[in-house]
């Protein structure tokens, strides 16, 4: 592993601010101008999934061009706010720095925290402390994550302040019990009232009822020590290649995708199953 050049990197990073302060300068390019801190929030989010695909595909090359990709958004929304006056990359930059120093004392100052667990403890502990104008420990859950992540990080934050289930077979229990109340709640769906206000409410408790189901799945995942949304992500690739499979067996047979009735698909679906 090189050693780091830490000159060579502030003259580089130097270099990217002034070459984004160029492109939203008059003069500069019309796309870059007319973008604010709102517009580009797809494209950071995009490039943030991207950069995790580089990290699971172990392709360094693409990993280092995300990197970049990820850095550059953060210089753009340092700079659109800087030309409204709100701040600048240098504080975002002196925020950062100040605050891995103030949550590190273990480190950098005097206390004692052995393992990561503890590491984790204290980081919490200084992080509500800095944030004590907010009553609640769940405050700062940010609402923008995807909601298996927001879920499961939920669960870890009040599994350290010892809100957690001590077996897993409560855990499945739980997801037995949301079960059938989800069951009930599409049973009361199905036997819609002519009242359209209790119709209504029908339709919001069973989307309650499934909330509270996947809630109970993700906590699930999480004793398991797996990443929901990994694990979602995976049966995601698992379904999209077994469905194509069976494109591509309906090709074989002459038809396309509408031409076969379910219980074709399923008996085609069951024997790549097997097969695998």
């Amino acid at each position: 592993m090189s050693e780091p050049n830490f000159h060579s990197a502030a003259s580089e990073f130097q270099r990217l601010c002034q070459i984004v302060a160029r492109l939203r300068a008059p003069g500069g390019c019309p796309w870059d101008r007319e973008q604010t801190n709102e517009s580009i929030l797809p494209q950071l989010i995009e490039e943030a999934y991207e950069l995790v695909g580089a990290v699971k595909a172990k392709d360094l090359d693409n990993f280092r061009e995300e990197l970049g990709d990820l850095l550059l958004h953060v210089v753009m929304h340092a700079e659109i706010a800087r030309e409204a006056g709100e701040f600048n990359v240098s504080e975002v930059l002196k925020n950062v720095t100040e605050k891995l120093v103030r949550r590190h004392p273990h480190v950098f100052g005097e206390s004692d925290a052995r393992d990561s667990r503890a590491v984790v403890r204290q980081w919490e502990a200084i992080k509500h402390q800095e944030k004590r104008e907010s009553f609640h420990y769940l405050a700062d859950l940010p609402a923008a994550l995807p909601a298996l992540i927001r879920a499961q990080k939920a669960q870890k934050k009040v599994a350290r302040v010892n809100f957690d289930w001590a077996r897993l077979e409560d855990v499945v229990a739980k997801i037995d019990e949301e079960l059938a109340e989800t069951k009930a709640a599409i049973r009361a769906c199905r036997h819609q009232p002519a009242d359209k206000a209790l119709a209504k409410q029908n339709s919001e408790k069973l989307e309650d009822e499934i909330g509270d189901l996947l809630f109970a799945v993700v906590n699930l995942a999480r004793k398991c020590d797996i990443d929901a949304e990994t694990a979602l992500q995976h049966a995601t690739d698992k379904f999209r290649d077994r469905f194509n499979r069976v494109e591509d067996e309906l090709r074989a047979r002459g038809k396309k995708l509408g031409d076969a009735d379910l219980d074709e698909l399923d008996a085609i679906w069951e024997q790549i199953k097997a097969d695998l």
